[in-house]
């Protein structure tokens, strides 16, 4: 059981990855068929996933959030991955999230994904959250719905792929923010 979670669900416990959880990184990483719909579609090898971890970890150091590990809280078993980054530099933080193949289905991506999106709001002052998604990938449009986010607009990318882009304004938490 690890010290810190970042935020508790009824199902589910969020936390930063470690470097002990590479095999779980993997199963949800090296997954071509979970990978399909995140990044260029390719499953990811176990040194892709080493240096991932490195860049999550400098993550945390910069902005004190990134990508974390979701586990189930009956019995801390990594599951996939949910957080908020900031691909390119871009100034909006995005909602990323995968999860193990076995666990779709089960609404474990909505409730880390709303939980997630509260969560940069509360903690981090985020008042701007998007997300992006492929047209076609179903399970998330309705995940990214059910979550709270908005639909904005559907755009075609420089490779021709096409993209849905989400927004996530926050409910107001006080004044300045």
């Amino acid at each position: 059981m690890h010290d810190a979670y970042l935020f508790e669900t009824s199902r589910l416990r969020v936390r930063c990855w470690s470097a002990d959880d590479l095999g779980a990184l993997l199963a949800v990483y090296g997954d071509a068929d979970a990978m399909r719909w995140v990044g260029d579609g390719v499953a990811l090898t176990e040194a892709d996933c080493v240096r991932w971890l490195a860049v999550t970890e400098r993550n945390y150091a910069q902005r004190g959030y990134g990508m974390f590990a979701v586990e189930l809280s009956a019995d801390g078993t990594v599951i996939g991955f949910c957080g908020l980054v900031h691909p390119g530099g871009q100034d909006d933080a995005e909602l990323k999230y995968a999860f193990r193949r076995e666990h779709w289905g089960h609404g474990y991506a909505t409730e880390a994904a709303a939980s997630m999106l509260r969560h940069g709001r509360d903690a981090f002052g985020l008042s701007t959250i998007i997300a992006t998604v492929m047209p076609q990938n179903s399970a998330s449009l309705s995940v990214l719905r059910k979550a709270g986010m908005q639909r904005i607009e559907d755009r075609i990318e420089v490779d021709g792929s096409a993209t849905a882009m989400f927004v996530w304004p926050s409910p107001a938490i006080g004044k300045g923010r």
